[in-house]
């Protein structure tokens, strides 16, 4: 069994366990204002995926919060990314974005910046800040992609078509900017088939990461109630991990695994139950990993043998 997760990743590259500090800096989102659409994607929640996050006025402030969230995990000698998650976080004036970025990547707690937002909101003086604050701390751009299905994407609201996310791809990596991709599990309709060819783009575009993520049905979306309406069910956690063990071995056996699933708020979540309880789904996940001998970037190996 070999799987290059994000916290052997991290080891290797920082040296220490690392934790991601999420911040909402309330950038809002052009798939909810009009500029492309509105009412965002239909399983995205109010606060815009960052109802973790931690919140205050200044940098300092939500720092604290944010590390206040995790302080029963984290101890020791460990380090801390600076997580932008909630809504789009480019999607701001090139001045305000340059003196938010460049704050954090000047604070002596923060080792990494994550900035998690939209293939569709990367313009050129965005891309070009985006290659200098790199040059200050590593950082990496998060692209909610979640399926290469045009179909499932025209369902979901996601407001962009693939080709606009390949393109932010090329562009972040001609400036020597890291991926990582976020793609869903069990979207509506959606067959494993459907899944694995998500998986085989994110890995052919090149994306130096991937998150893995259950759909989550949470209470006030537009998802929630075509749920409510039968439209669609969600997966069994027996379902989710037999995907999964379908899945890792199609990825290059250097892309870093930042997670296999995420957290649903529980004070939202609707649909699958289950997966609340995170502790039993991740040691179910690494038990049936290790009990199938799932081999990252298996498949891929085969395939250049077979080719050669």
């Amino acid at each position: 069994m070999y799987i290059n997760t994000f916290n052997a990743a991290m080891q290797k590259r920082f040296g220490k366990k690392m934790y991601r500090l999420s911040l909402d800096y309330n950038f809002g989102c052009p798939n909810r204002d009009g500029a492309v659409g509105v009412g965002g994607c239909v399983f995205c929640s109010q606060p815009g995926a960052g109802n973790f996050a931690g919140r205050g006025e200044t940098l300092d402030e939500k720092l604290t919060a944010a590390k206040e969230k995790i302080a029963a995990k984290a101890g020791g000698d460990c380090g801390y990314i600076a997580y932008f998650q909630s809504y789009t976080n480019t999607y701001a004036p090139i001045e305000t974005l340059r003196e938010i970025f460049t704050q954090a990547a000047e604070h002596p707690a923060v080792d990494a910046l994550s900035i998690a937002t939209r293939p569709d909101c990367l313009p050129p003086e965005t891309l070009a800040l985006l290659a200098e604050i790199n040059r200050k701390k590593p950082i990496w751009v998060e692209l909610g992609l979640q399926t290469a299905n045009e179909a499932t994407a025209a369902y979901i609201n996601r407001c962009y078509p693939l080709p606009v996310y390949d393109a932010a791809v090329r562009e972040l990596h001609a400036r020597g900017v890291e991926v990582v991709t976020h793609m869903i599990l069990g979207l509506p309709r959606e067959t494993e088939e459907d899944m694995l060819h998500t998986a085989r783009h994110i890995a052919a575009v090149g994306s130096e990461g991937i998150k893995l993520q259950l759909l989550h049905v949470l209470k006030n979306t537009r998802l929630a109630e075509d749920f409510a309406k039968g439209a669609f069910d969600v997966l069994s956690m027996e379902a989710y991990a037999d995907i999964l063990c379908a899945i890792l071995p199609t990825l290059p056996r250097d892309m870093v695994i930042h997670r296999y699933t995420g957290d649903g708020d529980k004070r939202e979540l609707i649909a699958p139950l289950w997966s609340g309880d995170k502790k039993r789904t991740l040691n179910y996940i690494n038990r049936i990993l290790k009990e199938r001998d799932i081999t990252q970037g298996s498949a891929v190996q085969g395939e250049a043998n077979a080719e050669g």
